[in-house]
């Protein structure tokens, strides 16, 4: 299993909506990953199943959307991953020992954003 190598993407504007179908589309569609998940596709992501990286069911966590031909990770999506990390919407059904760096990642990003994880208040 494993969690994405942390890729310091552009913060999108903070009032930005998530719309997590329509990222995948354009996600898809930038990275060239029409018929499988490619490395460009991963980045989108924060963990994907090592032991399956050419099905799109492997993939977890999206957190990013193409804004303007450029990958970048949208706040309220990253809002919404951290809270399923916390439990919310059923939690996330990950090995339990990639939690600690799937936070990790997460905390990078809110650092970005000025704010403080949700595991941390």
């Amino acid at each position: 299993m494993t969690v994405t190598r942390f890729h310091d993407l552009p913060l999108a504007d903070s009032r930005r909506r998530w719309n997590k179908e329509a990222a995948e589309r354009r996600v898809r569609a930038w990275a060239g990953a029409q018929h499988r998940p490619n490395a460009k596709y991963r980045e989108a992501h924060l963990w994907y199943d090592g032991g399956e990286p050419d099905e799109f069911g492997s993939y977890k966590l999206p957190f990013a959307d193409v804004i303007d031909g450029e990958l970048k990770a949208v706040p309220r999506a990253l809002h919404a991953a951290a809270g399923v990390v916390e439990g919310a919407r059923g939690g996330v059904d990950v090995p339990g020992g990639d939690v600690g760096p799937i936070k990790s990642h997460l905390a990078r990003y809110y650092s970005k954003m000025h704010e403080t994880p949700p595991w941390e208040d």
